[in-house]
Formats: C-alpha cells, sequence, structure tokens
C-alpha cells in the first residue's frame, strides 16, 4: 500500500531497540507488532528507525557505526519467534532481569547469543532449501560471512590488522580459512537468514495496518566494516598501510569551534579511473537496493555529502584543516534512478547547507528535513518556522534523535524566559499556560504544510534528557533509551489520533501500483 505524492501523514521516530520487551531490548517480533497496532490505533502511518545494522561496541553500539551496510542486527532478532519456528524452546532458558527502560548491549549480546546459539543448533542447514537459496542470492553474505568469521578468529581485531593475506583479501588464503570454518561460516549466514525471514514478516504486518516504514542511511560507512574491507578500491584508503589518507567529517560551526571529525574514510568519487567509479555506482544502487527492500521510505544521512563534502587528512586531530570537495551530484541519482526507478527519499539537509545542496535536493524531489527547535532564534525569515516553510514537500520535526527532547529542550539553559514566552505565542498559548510544551510543538508541527510530521516517541510521552537518545560528540551513555510498556497508553493513543484528525494527516490509502513496487524487486 502507499500513498500520494501530496498526502498528508504522520508518524513516530522510534528505534527498535527502544520498544518494550521482556528481553533486554526492542526486538523485530511481538515488540514490533505490539508497537505497530500502538500506531494504528493512533492515527500513525509512518514508523521511523535508525540503521539496522550489526552495531559495534567499540563504537559505543551506535547504529551509525556498523559493520556492514547490508546485515542486519543480531541483537534485533526476537527469540519468541525463534521459539514459534521450533528452534526454540524459551522455557528452558532462563531471561535474565533486564531493565525496562535502557538497553545493557552486553549483556543482550551474552543473552542472544546463547539463543541463537541453542537455535543454530537444531537447525539443519543442508536440508533447509531456503536457507540455501538465501546464501546463494543474496550478493553480500559469503563477504559477510568471511569478515565476521575472521573477526572472531583474531579476536575482535580490525580488518586492517589481520595477516596481510587476509587484509588484502588473497583468494587462496580466504577459501582456505572459509573451508576450516565452515560451520561458523554456516552459523553467521543463518542469523542473517533468521533476521531477513523476521524482517519480511514484519513487513507484511506494517502494510495490513497501512503504516509505511522509513529507514536510515548513513552517508559513510566505518573504517573497520565488511564494505570497507570487500570494496578497498573505492574508499581513500592507503594501499600500504589500509588506513584512511583523508576522513570524513564537518567544519567548524557554530556548534563547535574545531568542527567535528567523523573518521570514516571518503569515497573516491573524483578517481580518475573510470572502473573506480562504475563500482562506486554499483556499491551505491545495490546498499539502496537492499534498503527499499526492507522499507518504503529512506531519510539520507547527511544528504549535503552528495553535492560536497568536506575531506580532512587523516592526521588531523580536529576537522578544522579539511577541505570542500566536490561529490557527484545529480548524475549520480540519475544513474542510480536507471536501475532502480524513482526512490522515496528524505533529505537530511540539516546544518550548514548550501544553496547549490538545496538546488540538488529541489531537482530530485527530495523532501528535506524542518526541525522545530531550531526555529525559534528570533530570525522572522528562520526557515524551520512553519509560516515560511515554501511548500509542501518536507517533513517537520520536534526534534530528531540527536536533539534533546522537546520538554527538555524547553527547560533547558539555552531558552530564557522571554524566549519561551515567544515559543509559547507561536504556538497560540498564553505565557503562563499549562499546556505541555511537548503537545504545543506536536500541535504546530501537524498543523503545519508540510506533507509529512515525524516526533520522536520522547516526545509524544513528554519525556525530558533523561530519556535523550544520542548526544552527539559524547561517545558513552548513548542509544540505551527504552519506553516500558505502560507509557503507551490508551490515552496517548487517542489524544494523538484526535490532532491527526483534526489536521487531516489520516490518509486514505491506495492500492500500490506495478511501478512503485518495482524498486522492492
Amino acid at each position: 500500500m502507499n500513498y500520494s505524492s501530496d498526502t498528508r501523514a504522520s508518524g513516530i521516530l522510534a528505534h527498535i531497540t527502544s520498544l518494550p520487551s521482556p528481553f533486554g531490548t526492542g526486538d523485530i517480533g511481538h515488540s514490533a507488532y505490539s508497537f505497530l497496532d500502538f500506531l494504528q490505533e493512533s492515527g500513525q502511518h509512518l514508523w521511523q528507525f535508525l540503521p539496522t545494522g550489526p552495531t559495534n561496541p567499540v563504537f559505543d553500539n551506535s547504529p551509525y557505526m556498523t559493520t556492514s551496510a547490508f546485515a542486519g542486527s543480531p541483537l534485533l532478532l526476537s527469540p519468541e519467534l525463534l521459539a514459534e519456528d521450533g528452534l526454540l524452546d524459551l522455557s528452558r532458558i532462563t531471561v535474565p532481569d533486564f531493565s525496562e527502560y535502557l538497553t545493557s548491549f552486553e549483556e543482550v549480546d551474552t543473552f542472544k547469543k546463547h539463543c541463537l546459539n541453542l537455535a543454530f543448533n537444531a537447525f539443519n542447514p543442508e536440508e533447509n532449501s531456503a536457507f540455501q537459496r538465501f546464501k546463494k542470492e543474496t550478493a553480500w553474505l559469503h563477504d559477510y560471512c568471511l569478515f565476521m568469521t575472521f573477526k572472531k578468529l583474531y579476536k575482535g581485531k580490525g580488518w586492517f590488522e589481520w595477516p596481510a593475506q587476509l587484509a588484502c583479501r588473497d583468494a587462496f588464503a580466504m577459501a582456505d580459512i572459509a573451508e576450516k570454518n565452515d560451520r561458523q561460516m554456516n552459523y553467521f549466514a543463518f542469523e542473517q537468514f533468521i533476521f531477513f525471514k523476521q524482517w519480511r514478516e514484519l513487513r507484511k504486518k506494517a502494510a495490513s495496518l497501512n503504516i509505511q516504514l522509513v529507514g536510515d542511511i548513513p552517508i559513510y560507512v566505518g573504517w573497520d566494516s565488511v564494505d570497507v574491507w570487500a570494496n578497498q578500491s573505492i574508499f581513500t584508503l592507503d594501499p600500504a598501510t589500509h588506513a584512511p589518507s583523508e576522513v570524513a567529517g564537518v567544519p567548524p560551526d557554530y556548534f563547535s569551534k574545531t568542527g567535528q571529525r567523523w573518521g570514516n574514510p571518503l569515497y573516491r568519487w573524483n578517481s580518475p579511473s573510470g572502473q573506480v567509479r562504475k563500482q562506486l555506482l554499483h556499491w551505491w544502487t545495490e546498499r539502496f537496493r537492499a534498503t527499499f527492500q526492507m522499507v518504503d521510505i529512506v531519510r539520507v544521512d547527511h544528504f549535503r555529502g552528495f553535492e560536497s563534502f568536506w575531506s580532512i587528512p587523516a592526521g588531523e586531530k580536529t576537522a578544522v584543516r579539511g577541505k570542500w570537495v566536490q561529490g557527484p551530484g545529480i548524475q549520480f541519482f540519475k544513474e542510480i534512478h536507471k536501475t532502480l526507478g524513482p526512490m522515496n527519499i528524505i533529505a537530511e539537509d540539516l546544518g550548514e547547507i548550501t544553496p547549490e545542496v538545496i538546488a540538488l535536493r529541489d531537482a530530485l524531489g527530495f523532501p528535506g528535513m524542518k526541525i522545530l527547535q531550531f526555529a525559534f532564534d528570533g530570525n522572522p525569515e528562520n526557515s524551520f518556522l512553519p509560516y515560511n516553510f515554501k511548500d509542501s514537500n518536507c517533513v517537520t520535526y520536534t526534534g530528531t534523535h540527536d536533539n534533546d527532547t522537546t520538554l527538555g529542550w524547553f527547560l533547558s539553559g539555552a531558552l530564557n524566559e522571554s524566549k519561551r514566552a515567544r515559543i509559547r505565542r507561536f504556538c497560540n498559548q498564553r505565557e503562563n499556560s499549562n499546556s505541555p510544551i511537548h503537545r504545543d510543538l506536536i500541535y504546530l508541527a501537524l498543523s503545519s504544510i508540510s506533507r509529512y510530521t515525524i516526533f520522536p516517541l520522547q516526545d509524544v510521552l513528554g519525556f525530558g534528557n533523561d530519556c535523550k537518545m544520542n548526544t552527539p560528540g559524547s561517545k558513552e551513555g548513548n542509544w540505551a533509551w527504552r519506553c516500558a510498556p505502560r507509557f503507551l497508553s490508551q490515552d496517548i493513543s487517542n489524544w494523538l489520533r484526535r490532532q491527526c484528525e483534526l489536521f487531516g494527516r489520516i490518509p486514505a490509502v491506495k492500492k500500490q501500483t506495478a511501478r512503485t513496487a518495482q524498486i522492492r524487486e
């Protein structure tokens, strides 16, 4: 099912790990099914979540620094669905007393690995034709299983620290180790087989409730990822050391005097080699194809990097001495459109955005993002103020996973009483109003002309900064927030549905055409 391009709809941003579940973190089984029911009852037609790839404890389990751009995270697998498939007896497993409010990734990882190992022991890879077909038809899977197997053999070391034959992908050396570790290779393939089996059921459930899934593609991938290891020629790597020669980030701005040095290797968009450029296009085409097989809409993180990107010499400690380099531009998307057809993309166009970036976004017809927390700086021409929206082709958020919650932002020291009073007036509230600020901003967003509105779950619930998802620049304590089941109440659901009805954000559904379904094949 889908909606026309001018449909008004609303949704909630909640990462899968944040959902209620008895197993330490939200998952793609009954945990997600229950949340979809809540969305449907609340009049919501969009569910946005963060990237779903395998996370790395070295990077605080950030969903934006995964070991694969194609694989799914085993932490998101549902033990209940494994039990329903006859691969697990939950009555014989002791479930730890997990917190309702925070994910302990180390504990969850231990528990899920235990469940998956038991399930794999009950699984016969050779006799399961669907598994064999999955292995044969999933182009990225073999490299992923090799990468994870070598990771295990070399105790978690980065691929650039492996023996030279493996770091350089010598075919004979890789085949020899793969053959000697056939069961381990099959285990990692099994994890992915189960993940995508469970995901297909999640998509069916969402479609049955007329809810569109909104995924997330980070523009860059981690250095220590199967993507970089398996495609070294398309990244800015020193051929001798395999270390990045130039890395990603953003320049100094109002928020940081030294900018942000992210450290990801950059793409060789401007390589003189036609083969490298062809491989880059192929890799990105397959990445988009794989993502759209999972979701209906994709938010592209750091969209501006496709117009121009900040290149920092790897030896620099900060982002100050970087430079802008031309990105692949509109021709890149035109080439992908030839293969995949039009793509339903939300362009993350926040930060220092130039007219050239806006021109690229608009030429492609991608909606940008409007963040209400950024609207109230006293400038009447602020582009995030709803009365300044140029047209409906945008998505309005109260905040994102990187912001304070709306309540936390409103009560923070960043706003004085005069600014708070001004914000109240924009929401048509008296200065001494008792109306909750998170509801005021949701009301303001819903009433805007933007096609979509999406709200972090914490803002729907009116939670403070103790429930914040991520603090950019902070390396610990992020991504762990969870919602206890009692907070997804009928009162919350009824209120949100009434607001969406008031502002015409409960769309009529039409049948999906063959053309709109093409990209998923």
